[in-house]
């Protein structure tokens, strides 16, 4: 098969009318999505059909290389993205079908005051935001969905409560993995590009917690509760700002979920919210976390029975002690435990670089040849990384079985019955489950491919960068549009930092701060994501309901990228030029 190079204006020569028939992929979606109102996986295949098209008749690409670049992006999607999902969700089925969870729940009712509205609050901003720091790619929205709902709040609240708080995180993420690659596509130090992030992000950050408290209980929940929900957001803020300028930028989503949830903590013992039975009530959260027990885990009779039992077990039992708290909050405190060790650990032995040592490259058959660059080269996308055993998801079952262990050895006399053969035989449900979800995932995800390789997401990035100073404004757009096609903030800056920086410099602007933007960008990209809609509706039980979900999250990824575009532009001139290193 012949060479193929992907062109920016392959449309009547003009970058602007291909960067607008590069559009018509995700206005498709988007439009069947929130519009159409079809199934997400429905609308996932007919935007991966624009994209062939696209790819094929406006864009030249050859239609071998566009089918094979979808289903690259396809198998990306089951191994490890889809992996990773369903691991997360069977972790917390482990905890149901011990009828741990209901345990977990009195924890809850400890930790921020006994308000179910601050339990949320800090476990999607802060809980959340120390898993994004360790893994990302999904899995927090996953096991923080799965949490809020064991918490009893109703799911559409709690998916777009966990969508809104991992935007505080993310470009710091997986430790800080989107600033790394910018920094080696750029040349530039990502030292510089993580101090530039780090006065950006914090700013929207430091209202996050405000917004999921509006999600969660609307203006009375605000009314009652700000104080804490600005204290939290001020103080994972001031430590992601002082950690990536003065500390380590690789370690700042750690150190500011820390803080904040220390804040909290202390914040509490001088503080009391207002209206917290009032608040319950209007949720329901008294009658649904009864259920609780049986709605996650309900693929089947068997796996209903398990936890219905187990719940009235857990129910019926004595009050919470030391062990069953320990016991209850343990998978959680394992998570951290294992991701540490796995992406931290260099006494003696450099772990991570022996798990990523196992990584398989595979260069995707064909296409790997084929694709190539202006200078003559493979593209790196086209090579495709087997992360057997350092994936998340692979980390996510590693603590799932040792939580399964634990738990099936202090059965606490029977009260709380497990077998490690019920929790492995659990995945198979939880696969069961998810397989629209699973089969939405991995369309957008073939569907980001064919955009990026064919040329489209790139011709959109170039078009939006030919204005000049006013550049400033778009930049983070850029960063937005690439994590909402892609599902990854480390995707987008793959794909628009180099122009980023090309144009910053064509412009007269920092380029530092124009890569910063696309990062900080993608932020507020990933609420809208397909992919994460589909994670966190699968989470909840909302499955085939995206579209709602998507018109729950939508203003708010809109407001806060004006709110961001704005920020960065004004960064770039006199007015908040100040702000910059």
């Amino acid at each position: 098969m012949d060479h193929f190079t992907p062109s920016t204006d392959p449309v009547l020569n003009s970058v602007a009318w291909s960067a607008i028939v590069a559009l018509f992929p995700l206005l498709t979606f988007f439009v069947l999505l929130a519009v159409v109102k079809t199934k997400a996986h429905v609308a996932g295949a007919f935007a991966l059909l624009v994209a062939l098209v696209v790819g094929i008749l406006a864009f030249k690409m050859p239609a071998g290389l566009a089918l094979l670049s979808a289903t690259q992006g396809g198998v990306f999607g089951a191994f490890p993205v889809l992996w990773i999902v369903v691991m997360a969700v069977w972790l917390y089925q482990v905890t149901v079908l011990s009828g741990r969870f209901e345990d977990l729940r009195r924890v809850f009712d400890v930790i921020g005051g006994g308000d179910v509205r601050l339990q949320g609050v800090l476990i999607a901003f802060c809980f959340g935001g120390l898993l994004e720091a360790l893994a990302g790619f999904g899995a927090p929205v996953a096991i923080t969905a799965t949490m809020l709902l064991a918490l009893g709040l109703p799911p559409l609240r709690a998916a777009a409560a966990v969508l809104v708080a991992n935007t505080a995180p993310v470009a710091f993420g997986a430790m800080a993995i989107p600033i790394t690659t910018a920094a080696g596509l750029t040349g530039l130090h990502a030292t510089d590009i993580g101090a530039m992030v780090g006065r950006q992000a914090p700013l929207l950050a430091t209202f996050v917690p405000l917004i999921l408290l509006f999600i969660l209980d609307g203006r009375k929940g605000l009314k009652d509760c700000w104080p804490a929900a600005l204290v939290v957001g001020f103080s994972f803020a001031a430590a992601q700002f002082l950690c990536s300028n003065f500390f380590s930028y690789e370690l700042t989503d750690i150190m500011a979920s820390l803080v904040g949830l220390g804040a909290a903590v202390l914040f509490f013992r001088f503080w009391k919210p207002r209206g917290t039975a009032a608040a319950r009530g209007r949720l329901g959260v008294a009658g649904e976390a009864a259920a609780a027990g049986s709605t996650p885990g309900d693929h089947g009779p068997r796996s209903a029975r398990a936890g219905s039992v187990a719940t009235l077990q857990a129910a019926d039992g004595e009050g919470l002690t030391p062990p069953r708290t320990w016991l209850a909050l343990f998978p959680y405190f394992l998570v951290i435990v294992v991701f540490g060790i796995a992406k931290l650990w260099k006494l003696g032995v450099d772990l991570p670089a022996v798990l990523a040592a196992t990584d398989v490259k595979i260069p995707w058959p064909v296409l790997h040849d084929a694709l190539v660059g202006a200078d003559g080269k493979p593209l790196s996308s086209t090579t495709y990384v087997f992360q057997w055993l350092s994936s998340p998801g692979t980390l996510l079952l590693i603590t799932g079985l040792i939580v399964a262990i634990v738990y099936s050895r202090f059965d606490d006399g029977g009260r709380f019955p497990m077998t490690v053969g019920n929790a492995v035989a659990e995945i198979g449900r939880t696969i069961f489950k998810m397989r629209w979800a699973g089969l939405t995932i991995i369309t957008v995800l073939a569907l980001a491919y064919v955009m990026n390789n064919s040329g489209q997401t790139v011709s959109i990035g170039v078009w939006l960068a030919g204005t000049g100073s006013f550049f400033a404004f778009l930049s983070p757009v850029l960063g937005w549009l690439g994590t909402a096609v892609t599902g990854s903030d480390t995707s987008a800056n793959a794909l628009f930092a180099k122009l980023q920086q090309t144009a910053g410099l064509n412009a007269g602007i920092d380029p530092n701060l124009l890569v910063a933007g696309n990062t900080a960008g993608g932020v507020v990209g990933k609420l809208i994501s397909p992919q994460n809609l589909a994670i966190a509706a699968t989470a909840v039980n909302l499955d085939g309901q995206e579209s709602v979900l998507l018109r729950k999250v939508v203003g708010w990824s809109v407001g806060l990228l004006l709110v961001l575009c704005t920020i960065v532009y004004l960064q770039s001139t006199p007015v908040l030029g100040w702000m910059l290193p």
